[in-house]
């Protein structure tokens, strides 16, 4: 798990019961926190008792480091925080990195809302985001409703024109997408064949021979160059061709950052 997506009912409905009887999204999220910190806490002090005998007794600078740090997040978490706000330094995250804590995880928090508060959120979607503004954390809003029935419509065509109907210029799913990608700092290339199109998965700053590696690590070992052709510009040109004819195909080197969205062929020799 690389990070946690976290659904909090925002929408009054009697026809949909709540299993604690009321609406209130703090009071889910809380739970669901506690839970999350009390399995947490239950990881650091295991570590911490491995280490504690080195730490206290010996001249071990890492052991004592290492308490130092798993004890300030364990008193963070027992104030009722989690993880990824405790003011511990960059470098010294190191320390719990082989015990994966799951409050440490970046979130991203989504309000589910009736299908007339999707474009304005509500009440609910207020205080939900008054309540992680400590946590740096953000927060989406979709109506599960509204998507349940694009999924009935049959065509591209039919869903556009309901989303246009609610004011809205893209599905619920895709922005979720959008934001699960940012959050985990990802973006997607494209190769496109006579037979198909791939998308590839990768990490955002990844040069272009450790793009090639997501295909094959041969690609990557035998990394010669890559064709790359902007994603604007290939849907305002329509073809490859009609690119390679404009001037926009670039041939870049193992430096090359690649970016979201382009589409790209890759030389190499293994």
């Amino acid at each position: 798990t690389n990070a946690i997506i976290h659904v909090l009912r925002c929408f009054d409905n009697d026809n949909v019961i709540h299993v604690d009887g009321s609406v209130n999204p703090i009071r889910d999220k809380e739970i669901i926190d506690t839970e999350l910190q009390l399995k947490d806490l239950d990881s650091i002090e295991k570590k911490i008792q491995k280490i504690e005998k080195a730490a206290k007794v010996g001249n071990d600078k890492d052991a004592k480091k290492a308490y130092e740090v798993l004890t300030a997040y364990k008193n963070h978490l027992l104030a009722g925080k989690s993880a990824r706000t405790a003011p511990v330094a960059e470098e010294d995250q190191e320390h719990i990195a082989d015990i994966w804590l799951l409050t440490a995880k970046p979130v991203l928090y989504v309000c589910n809302v009736g299908e007339s508060d999707v474009n304005t959120g509500n009440a609910y979607v207020d205080a939900v985001k008054e309540s992680v503004k400590e946590e740096n954390a953000q927060v989406l809003i979709i109506s599960a409703q509204i998507e349940s029935e694009i999924v009935e419509l049959e065509s591209y065509e039919e869903r556009q024109m309901f989303l246009d109907d609610l004011g809205l210029t893209e599905s619920g799913v895709n922005k979720l997408i959008k934001a699960a990608y940012k959050l985990l700092n990802l973006a997607t290339y494209f190769t496109a064949g006579v037979q198909e199109v791939r998308a590839w998965t990768i990490t955002q700053g990844f040069t272009a021979p450790q793009a090639a590696g997501v295909i094959h690590t041969d690609f990557e070992k035998g990394f010669i160059r890559a064709e790359v052709i902007k994603y604007k510009d290939f849907v305002h040109y329509g073809s490859e061709a009609a690119c390679k004819e404009n001037g926009k195909l670039s041939v870049e080197g193992k430096t090359y950052i690649v970016e979201d969205g382009d589409i790209m062929h890759f030389r190499f020799n293994v």
